[in-house]
């Protein structure tokens, strides 16, 4: 082996100065290691695909496989969707893109569908079409008819979307990559229009398909009828037990039939007689039509036969064409078969994503579109960012045997409705009636009950420190359909499946799910129980890498309980340290609760356990071990005291105390679900409280806006009344100082004449008669005298157009206070009228 390794490994001694027999002696050897390599780790690859495989099978995923299979429509979707289930090697952007398209066929089905169902094709007809085609054999004419439905189906389904998308622009991204295929599809009508015309609904070549064809068969009616009308007339004249016999057709020739015991006087060819079959025989006026039958038939096939391989040389040209649309409707079969089962079990679309263990630092890649990658520092404050968080988790097999159980139930109750409504009308006796009602009400109560015992759903919150949960509690506690629960719900969102459970669902993608869940003993192999867990737990933890998930149900169990516990800590440890990504284990041993107080990395739960009703209740508590119940389930049955006393004191005390730990610690643990509820109760009111605020504090900007806007209005009219005053004012102002300016010149020119007339007089002799004369007299006053208002007054405002009210009078200054509108008015009693 040292100078195998030698030969392979330095490179020096194969370029040696050496014979070149001897180099290719070792150049084959060389080979030889590669290839013992190579199948080695094929070898191992094989058998890690093989303990896969049997860990989904005890997880019984086959169950699951053919449960999502039964929504496909066709039979070759069905076989699709069953192989793509069972693919181990799906890497994580496939898993993504089976979860996009899964989504997609989802939103079309909350759309509406978009008729979306494959039940009415036949595919394996389509199948065999293109066989015959691709050997140039001439289709059937059921096959043909097949084909032309699946043409007709692509076009609906391209109408059908185009529909949609005018109805919902948005709808064309979210129906993607269903949107890409569906409007690729070949719809060829030429073709459909080519198969309709020559064949018919039921698969038959139709008579106007071709007019030899259509000869051939009117010859082919014509003796059939001829041949009826002899061998009826031969039936007739036969006076003995002419009612016995009947006309027959054997292999395409007519005959007649009578009983095997029957003795005739018919002349003819005996075609089979036997025990229990009676006679055929063919009377010898028949035999010439008979033959010139099966010619006229030979004839009829041969014309069909030349129709159709017409109508395959139409369907070769398109053969490529046919195989493509018949390829993709299998592909989105299997995808709505995905959705449908999704919608139909109310599965949640699961955050699938990708970790990373790089020196303490987890790297999450989501895989929804909009999330990208992110860094999350690995410690307790950042216990938020959950590896596996699944709210509500419902086994899938307990969910669809409950989904059956209730259908089942259901049919029943409307079987016994109807058998009640058939006996009400045939009028049946009382006691029948009552028997039946009797059974309906316990279908009923049946139902009921069903209604009741709806599977319970199980949490599942694991921080990202986690990499080891051990799960305590009784016996049929529902320790290993939790198991099996997170097993089956990790290889459902690898598998482009929802995941059951309630939103949001947030899963790591895991690369391969090992499970060591039941008796693995083998009497052919001479396995013990023990035997066999070792052997598997073995294999899983040579084959298991840091994104599997490692399942375990009692480990440590099958063997002495102090070895046991001490073999399943060491087993845990190792896959804590260099392990699985994931593992999760149920145990009964108190040993292995000790665990998570010396190491981060591990994780307790127990199952809830019942005390008053002795039973178990199948939800999960959180952070705290299971504790022992075995001592206090036989003490409330009844068990002796002396009993109970001596196994208290073998049980020991420090276990007691433990218990008492477990159960302060249980204890605390629902005084802090009390107060986190207390606290999530006011968190809500305070959240309450703090919308309405919002809400007020909204309603009063929007009051002050509305008030400001209001007062600003009303100033801008007030500035508006004041300003068009003040125009008035001005202009009247400027108005009475030219008309003072006009008196002032004409008083300074009379004034000047008046001048000038006393120089004149003085100059002249005075007399009484010129001073008369020339005697100066003022003109008479055109003002009217102003009327002062009263308070109250209704008076009118020239200026503004406008009538006011009078608030107040100052006679003395000649002024006025009035009311106008929303306006408080000082005016001069000259700008007013009454």
């Amino acid at each position: 082996m040292a100078s195998s390794a030698s030969l392979i490994f330095n490179p020096i001694n194969i370029f040696s100065a050496t014979p070149s027999c001897s180099v290719r002696f070792r150049i084959i050897k060389t080979k030889a290691a590669l290839k013992a390599l190579e199948s080695n780790s094929n070898d191992l690859a094989q058998t890690k695909s093989t303990i896969h495989r049997d860990s989904l099978r005890v997880l019984e995923w086959e169950k699951v496989c053919d449960c999502v299979a039964s929504f496909a429509g066709t039979s070759l979707g069905k076989e699709a969707l069953k192989e793509q289930l069972w693919v181990l090697n799906r890497s994580y952007e496939e898993s993504k893109s089976l979860l996009v398209e899964t989504s997609a066929a989802v939103e079309v089905f909350k759309f509406g569908g978009c008729g979306m169902e494959f039940k009415a094709i036949d595919v394996e007809l389509v199948k065999s079409a293109i066989g015959h085609a691709s050997r140039g054999l001439p289709v059937e004419g059921s096959e043909a008819l097949a084909v032309a439905s699946l043409l007709q189906l692509s076009q609906a389904l391209q109408s059908n979307l185009r529909a949609a998308f005018k109805e919902d622009t948005d709808s064309y991204n979210r129906f993607m990559p269903l949107t890409e295929w569906i409007m690729d599809l070949i719809t060829n009508q030429a073709l459909v229009k080519s198969i309709e015309q020559v064949v018919d609904e039921d698969g038959c070549v139709k008579d106007s398909a071709s007019s030899n064809l259509k000869r051939y068969r009117d010859q082919m009616r014509t003796l059939e009828t001829k041949l009826f009308q002899l061998l009826d007339n031969t039936i007739r004249n036969e006076i003995d037990g002419s009612s016995s016999m009947e006309v027959g057709n054997i292999d395409g020739r007519w005959c007649i039939k009578s009983r095997f015991d029957q003795i005739t006087s018919i002349n003819g060819l005996l075609m089979s007689s036997g025990s229990g079959v009676g006679s055929l025989v063919e009377p010898f006026a028949a035999i010439p039509l008979n033959n010139e039958l099966q010619q006229a038939k030979a004839l009829v096939a041969k014309a069909e036969e030349e129709v159709l391989l017409k109508l395959t040389e139409k369907i070769q040209t398109n053969l490529d064409g046919i195989e493509l649309l018949l390829k993709t409707i299998i592909q989105l079969d299997v995808v709505v078969a995905r959705a449908k089962y999704s919608l139909q079990f109310g599965g949640t679309y699961p955050d699938l994503f990708l970790t990373e263990d790089d020196a303490g630092v987890l790297t999450v890649k989501s895989c929804s579109p909009s999330s990208g990658t992110s860094k999350v520092n690995l410690s307790y404050q950042t216990q938020r960012e959950w590896a596996l968080y699944l709210p509500k988790a419902y086994h899938p097999l307990l969910l669809q045997q409950h989904r059956q159980n209730m259908q089942q139930a259901k049919k029943d109750i409307t079987n016994a409705r109807a058998e009640i409504r058939r006996r009400k009308v045939q009028g049946e006796a009382m006691d029948s009636k009552g028997n039946s009602d009797a059974d309906l009400r316990f279908l009923e109560m049946k139902v009921s009950k069903l209604k009741e015992s709806y599977p319970i759903p199980v949490d599942f919150f694991i921080g990202s420190r986690t990499r080891v949960l051990i799960i305590t509690g009784p016996n049929t506690g529902g320790k290993t359909i939790c198991l099996k629960t997170v097993g089956l719900a990790a290889m459902m969102a690898k598998s482009g499946l929802y995941v059951l459970c309630a939103e949001p669902v947030r899963i790591p993608w895991f690369d391969s799910i090992f499970a060591d869940i039941g008796d693995e003993q083998s009497l052919s192999q001479s396995l013990s129980t023990f035997s066999g867990h070792s052997r598997q737990i073995s294999a899983i933890q040579a084959r298991s890498t840091s994104k599997s998930l490692v399942l375990l149900d009692e480990v440590g169990a099958g063997t002495n309980p102090l070895e046991g516990a001490a073999l399943g800590m060491s087993v845990l440890e190792s896959f804590a340290e260099s392990g699985a990504c994931l593992t999760i284990a149920t145990t009964h041993h108190g040993e292995l609760k000790t665990l998570k107080y010396s190491n981060d990395a591990f994780e307790n739960a127990c199952m809830e356990f019942d005390e008053a009703n002795l039973k178990p209740t199948y939800k999960i508590l959180w952070g705290i071990p299971g504790r022992s119940n075995a001592i206090n389930i036989a003490n409330r049955l009844g068990l002796p005291k002396i009993i109970i006393d001596d196994a208290l004191v073998l049980y020991g005390t420090a276990s007691s105390e433990i218990n008492e730990v477990i159960v302060d610690m249980e204890r605390f643990k629902q005084d802090l679900g009390e107060h986190i509820v207390e606290a999530q109760n006011y968190l809500n009111m305070s959240r309450g409280l703090y919308e309405k605020l919002l809400h007020v504090k909204q309603k009063i900007e929007e009051n002050r806006i509305t008030q400001r806007y209001k007062m600003m209005k009303e100033l801008s009219e007030a500035s508006a009344m004041a300003r068009s005053l003040l125009h008035q004012r001005l202009r009247q102002a400027r108005a009475l100082a030219v008309e003072r300016s006009q008196n002032t010149e004409k008083l300074s020119n009379i004034h000047t004449t008046a001048k000038s007339k006393q120089q004149a007089a003085e100059a002249a002799p005075a007399s009484p008669a010129n001073h008369s004369k020339f005697k100066v007299e003022k003109p008479p006053s055109s003002e009217k005298p102003v009327q002062i208002p009263k308070i109250s007054d209704l008076v009118y405002i020239s200026s503004l157009g406008t009538k006011a009210t009078v608030l107040k009078v100052e006679a003395s200054k000649n002024e006025v206070t009035v009311q106008a509108r929303n306006m408080k008015l000082k005016l001069k009693l000259s700008d007013i009228q009454r």
